[in-house]
Formats: structure tokens, sequence, C-alpha cells
């Protein structure tokens, strides 16, 4: 199971983790929302949990709690800009559908 950064998305976080002045890496997990059932949570983190996997990708870590996992084996995780909007996106082999406002999805 692995879950990887983009080399661009990898160099935002570290930019980041560097301004905010600490930090140890990303969370990035799952929980029930939206219509289509399932929602990611990103933030950063600042300490280890017990339990947590831990992904380095490009010198950055990436913590996923074990009930995440499943849904999010595989997953890229990219930093994008497309005209003015620039943000996160989640290339995740698992998704089946998606809602329409990109929110939420199902696996």
């Amino acid at each position: 199971m692995a879950v990887t950064l983009t080399e661009q998305a990898a160099k935002h976080v570290a930019n980041y983790i560097t301004k905010r002045g600490k930090g140890i890496g990303l969370r990035l997990g799952v929980r029930t929302s939206g219509c289509s059932g399932m929602a990611y949570k990103l933030e950063f983190a600042d300490e280890l949990a017990e339990d947590d996997q831990i992904f380095e990708c490009h010198g950055v870590k990436v913590l996923v709690d074990p009930k995440s996992l499943p849904y999010l084996d595989g997953t890229e995780l990219d930093y994008a800009r497309e005209g003015l909007n620039e943000g996160f996106k989640f290339n995740n082999p698992n998704v089946k559908d998606q809602c329409g406002c990109g929110e939420s999805f199902k696996v």
C-alpha cells in the first residue's frame, strides 16, 4: 500500500511547513461526508500517532491512519495551478464516482 506526492506537491508542503515554523509532514485521511459518501481530510501534522502509516516522497512525510488507508491506497497527491485557482488534486485509483462539485467521492 502506498500514497505518494508529486514533486510539485512536495515542494508546496515543504515550503508551507518552513513558513509555519513547525510540522513533520502532511496528514491525509478520509471522512464520511458529501453527497457521494466520502471526503478527503488534509492537514499539516505536528506529531505522529501510534498507528500512523508513514510514506515519504521527495523528502516530505505523508501520514495516513489505518482506517483511511484502504480508501487512499495508490493515491497520488498533486498541487496544481489552473488559471486563477490553485490547490491540491487527488489522483485516487479507487474512486468509482464523484460528486459534481468535486468535494466528495465513492469507492
